[in-house]
Order: C-alpha cells, then sequence, then structure tokens
C-alpha cells in the first residue's frame, strides 16, 4: 500500500504509470502499462560488444540517465511533500519501446515535508550494492535524498560498463574500481570499446564524472539532483573531479 500512496502523488514522464491494483487477503499485485524493453538490467549486464541485441548505444544510455536523473529531480524537489525513493536500482527502470526509462518499485519509498533536511528511517533500506553508506551506519551523515543521489551514481557506473570493458587488475572490484577510474579518467573514457567520436567521448565523460561526484561517501560532498543535471547538460570541459578523499 506505500508504492499506492507514494506513486498516486506523483505524474511524470520518467514514473511508471499505475493502471490499478489488487488487493484479496494476503494476495497483492500492481498493474502498470507494458513496458516492451523490459528493464534496465538487461542492458545494463549485457557482453557490450556490437554483436549483442542488448548492447546500447552511448547516445541512448546518455538518455536513459537524463530520464533517470529528471525523474529523481522531480520526485526530491517536490511540492507540498517530497519522494525518497531508496530503492533505486537497474531492475526498477523500466524501458518503453523508445527506451525511456521509467521509474517503478516505491515499496520502500520515504514521504517526507518539504522542510525536512534529514530522514528518519528504521534500519538499512535498498538492495545490497546500492545503499549509500549513511543508511548503514551514521557516522557518514544523516540520511537524506542525497542516499538516493548515491544509488544513482552506482547505477550510472554500471551502465557505462567499466569492469567489462577494461582490464584493471585484481582490484577491480566495486570497492576499488571508482578510485581506478578517479586516478585514469582521461585513459577510462578513451579506450572504452566502440568509442569513435569526440560526442560519444564527451558523453562518457560527463557520465563517468557524475558517477564519481554521486558516490562521495559524506552525503554533503555530493550534488543535488538539480546539480546533476546541469552537469549532463553542460560541457565535460566545464566540469572537474571531486576533491579525492
Amino acid at each position: 500500500m506505500n508504492e499506492v500512496a507514494s506513486i498516486s502523488r506523483t505524474s511524470h514522464v520518467n514514473v511508471v504509470t499505475l493502471l490499478g491494483f489488487c488487493l484479496q487477503g494476503l494476495e497483492q499485485a500492481l498493474i502498470y502499462g507494458y513496458m516492451t524493453n523490459v528493464s534496465l538490467e538487461r542492458y545494463t549486464f549485457a557482453n557490450n560488444s556490437a554483436q549483442d541485441p542488448n548492447t546500447l548505444s552511448w547516445e541512448i544510455l546518455f538518455n536513459i540517465v537524463l530520464g533517470i536523473d529528471r525523474c529523481l529531480e522531480y520526485l526530491h524537489r517536490g511540492y507540498n511533500s517530497r519522494i525518497v525513493h531508496f530503492n533505486i536500482k537497474p531492475q526498477n527502470f523500466l524501458l518503453d519501446r523508445d527506451f525511456c526509462p521509467k521509474m517503478s518499485d516505491f515499496g520502500l519509498a520515504k514521504l517526507c515535508q518539504q522542510k525536512d533536511s534529514k530522514i528518519s528511517i528504521g534500519g538499512a533500506r535498498g538492495t545490497v550494492g546500492y545503499i549509500a553508506p549513511e543508511v548503514f551506519s551514521r557516522q557518514y551523515g544523516v540520511v537524506s535524498s542525497k542516499s538516493d543521489v548515491c544509488r544513482c551514481g552506482m547505477v550510472v557506473f554500471e551502465m557505462v560498463g567499466a569492469r567489462k570493458q577494461i582490464s584493471v587488475s585484481t582490484e577491480s572490484s566495486a570497492m576499488y574500481f571508482p578510485q581506478w577510474v578517479y586516478d585514469n579518467l582521461d585513459e577510462f573514457c578513451g579506450t572504452i570499446d566502440e568509442i569513435t567520436s569526440n560526442d560519444v567521448t564527451e558523453l562518457v565523460r560527463k557520465m563517468t564524472l557524475v558517477g564519481l561526484w554521486s558516490i562521495q561517501l559524506t552525503p554533503t560532498n555530493r550534488p543535488s539532483m538539480s546539480e546533476v543535471l546541469d552537469m549532463l547538460e553542460s560541457n565535460s570541459k566545464d566540469l572537474h573531479l571531486p576533491a579525492k578523499a
């Protein structure tokens, strides 16, 4: 019922449309519009080769990132209340036939007042691998909409296809990969498969920088979703790496 309450407050091109729901005893079901291209998960974990039908062009990937960020900016901005999703992962972004992302699964979402700068939650929320540090331990900072920003950054890194594209070393796990990219940004953006033009390199560089900024350990060091959109819509030459931790 939390999902019904949350999604009923939304109206955005990048939020899935709830057509109806069923509640009968212990049986619960939500009815969404049919999504031709299933979810982002199918394409995030593709083989990243031109021969793989599930490999998307960098232009499409960039537009998906834009759609995701516009959706989160809309949810976080709110009017009388804001929505923090708390379960951002590739599986929860459904794709229509034009690969327009639609956010779904608002079961863990939290409604909060516009004036609230921090959110009170009972225990960790989300999927392992996509949970912001402060959700686990308050020593990193307070839980807020910046927790969604961190999760989004993790998804962006997966979309860039980083670990599948470059042989980094045995320390190329999710824990070390962002650090490797930070230290080798130009090499990373210049060696990803299928990059054949300056325009594509520009898109990859912007997505990578947004990812690095978004996963900063301390929430106050992360940009808001409005600032993330500004970064994506600007020239990558005007962007810089975050300060090294």
